[in-house]
């Protein structure tokens, strides 16, 4: 646990691979006491990814650290009488089946309500409980494909797959955030003392990010294809430039000043003008391409080392990860041994202090839970 804001609130997790579990590895990093109820066997993620010597995956251990996890088969009563005693004593669920699965169960919202009526209950799923693509499959490139995630995104002749995983993970976050909200929505001084239903759905997690594209769209001579506006590439003072040796660097000049200190840095003061010129800006962006070309990334560092105009090289993983700046905030931490891993976790710091290490995904039976939280 990383902090104590959600110390005692009590979460169940019937999720399985990366939205769901992400939601409540950052509640478990705020204190909360989640459980993950998995079928016998455990969820699919177990087998997803680099396996440990136990045969479980890393990924899955990395993304469900600091939580309790409980194989049940809630398709025989036994199952089901034990989720009853779990949803009886918890304040909060979430679950990312498809519609009409809960229900299927014998737990749909009217009977979760008659046995808890204080718990916040939330359902990620795909595309949300309600329209046409409710019981829809779907993953997260087929979610950023129709919510706008792709559209404006790479070069021009092709959109570019996002890694990680945008909508699995920004659903993720909205999901927390939500369960939090319901939280204090019930128990603020003038809160509501009762819970409530969070549909969410990790496609929706994607539109909210389109509101500059989809306002731009409006406005006569706007064009939001991909390359073409000020922040996907269609700029010369906000886009990535190869190096002499195959490096690439990224500027972010958006700001005159820093344009201005960019363009006298490289000795090219008659660019200085040019910044807002109508993207798509192809002729200057070619002309920059070609001056970085000319030199390494090691000596564009060098002669950038001391000019404020929002320079960085793109990274490697292995540099981000021992980068002074990552390793100053402690957010990054390598475990070695037979089974090494990077833990990555909660990105803040509180009072003046980074977040703890996480203890390791346990494996408890039912019994031992309800009895804890009866």
């Amino acid at each position: 646990m990383s902090f104590s804001f959600l110390d005692g609130v009590r979460v169940i997790d019937l999720s399985q691979y990366v939205p769901g579990p992400y939601a409540t590895l950052l509640l478990a990093d705020m204190g909360a006491d989640v459980v993950r109820v998995e079928p016998v066997g455990g969820e699919p993620m177990r087998r997803f990814g680099p396996p440990d010597a136990d045969g479980i995956s890393v990924w899955y251990k990395v993304v469900n650290g600091s939580k309790t996890v409980l194989e049940i088969d809630l398709k025989s009563d036994a199952g089901k009488a034990d989720l009853q005693c779990l949803i009886e004593g918890a304040d909060a669920m979430l679950e990312s089946y498809r519609p009409g699965v809960m229900d299927r169960l014998g737990f749909g919202q009217a009977r979760i309500q008659e046995l808890n009526p204080r718990l916040v209950y939330c359902a990620l799923s795909g595309w949300g409980q309600t329209g046409p693509y409710r019981e829809r499959a779907g993953h997260d490139l087929n979610y950023m494909a129709l919510m706008g995630g792709l559209v404006t995104s790479g070069p021009a002749d092709a959109p570019v797959m996002s890694f990680p995983q945008v909508a699995d993970y920004s659903s993720g976050i909205q999901a927390a955030l939500a369960i939090v909200g319901g939280l204090m929505g019930r128990d603020r001084p003038r809160g509501t003392g009762k819970g409530c239903f969070i549909d969410t759905s990790i496609a929706e997690a994607v539109i909210p990010w389109q509101m500059w594209t989809l306002t731009g769209m409006l406005r006569p001579g706007f064009d939001i294809s991909r390359a073409n506006i000020y922040l996907n590439g269609g700029t010369a003072f906000y886009n990535i430039y190869r190096t002499k040796d195959g490096r690439f660097m990224t500027l972010g000049a958006v700001e005159e000043k820093f344009w201005q200190a960019f363009c006298e840095t490289v000795g090219r003061p008659e660019w200085r003008d040019r910044q807002w010129e109508a993207p798509p800006q192809s002729g200057l962006i070619a002309e920059v391409t070609a001056l970085i070309a000319e030199q390494t990334m090691v000596e564009w560092e060098t002669q950038f080392a001391d000019v404020d105009c929002c320079f960085e090289r793109v990274h490697e993983m292995a540099e981000m990860a021992e980068h002074p700046q990552v390793k100053a905030r402690g957010m990054v931490k390598r475990h070695d041994g037979p089974d090494p891993f990077f833990e990555v976790l909660y990105p803040a710091w509180v009072d003046g202090k980074p977040p703890e290490a996480r203890a390791p995904v346990r494996y408890r039976e039912a019994a031992e839970v309800i009895a804890e939280w009866t």
